[in-house]
């Protein structure tokens, strides 16, 4: 499964960044590059996107004029250079607001924000949060469901249409990608490390060079990912 995704911005270069970090992205499907309002209006009349990555200071129709004629409206990025406008993008329901130029880091959590990390920080005791949580869950593979512990998850690996994931004594592969695993199992806790894989941080054994270490496994560090590993490090 693809998540299917336009860019809506008047300047090309612009078009070109956001492809080429979504390119670093496992399924991401680009179906349509609009440099107006309504280009993209015009193609949401006859299709459906999961994500609108969105400028604002557009010719005929500002961005979030745009947004207000939207009957259904998916997941909203707005790419900007005015950050003025921020608090009238959070009230019309927008996932995350990046100021350009922005960095693939700052990307990548903007990507997570809409598809993976749904969970809100808690804001009470922690151990309420875990305690919501379910402990098992039922994944479907090879034509039957399977019930897992959630704990025994070391980590997941993204191959084609389908997402590896590796268990302490098991591997299953379900179908999917990694932005939409969290409808199947909680990923609060995953951190994304390569472009095909999350890990389980708990799980993790040693960090050498640009290489993980998790049980007997060894899991690559991507280029585009080098800011994810030294968030780690900075906890210890």
């Amino acid at each position: 499964m693809s998540l299917k995704y336009i860019i809506v911005d008047d300047e090309s270069v612009a078009h070109d960044i956001i492809s080429k970090y979504c390119s670093l992205l496992p399924n991401m499907q680009l179906m349509q590059n609009c440099y107006d309002a309504i280009e993209a209006i015009e193609y949401l009349n006859d299709h459906t996107v999961d994500l609108i990555f969105l400028d604002l200071n557009m010719p005929k129709i500002k961005g979030f004029e745009f947004l207000k004629t939207l009957p259904n409206q998916p997941k909203v990025i707005v790419t900007t250079a005015y950050k003025e406008y921020a608090l009238e993008g959070y009230e019309l329901n927008i996932v995350d607001y990046l100021l350009k130029p922005f960095s693939f880091d700052r990307f990548l959590k903007a990507i997570n924000k809409a598809f993976i990390n749904t969970s809100k920080i808690p804001t009470t005791v922690p151990q309420e949060k875990h305690n919501e949580k379910p402990e098992k869950v039922f994944l479907r593979t090879n034509n039957k469901h399977i019930q897992i512990d959630i704990d025994d998850i070391l980590f997941v690996e993204a191959s084609g249409n389908y997402v590896k994931i590796v268990l302490k004594e098991d591997i299953l592969s379900i179908r999917g990608n990694l932005l939409a695993l969290n409808e199947l199992i909680p990923t609060d806790n995953f951190i994304q490390v390569h472009r095909s894989f999350m890990v389980v941080q708990k799980h993790i054994r040693s960090i050498e060079g640009n290489q993980i270490l998790i049980d007997k496994y060894t899991i690559p560090i991507g280029k585009s990912f080098k800011n994810q590993i030294d968030t780690i490090l900075k906890q210890d």
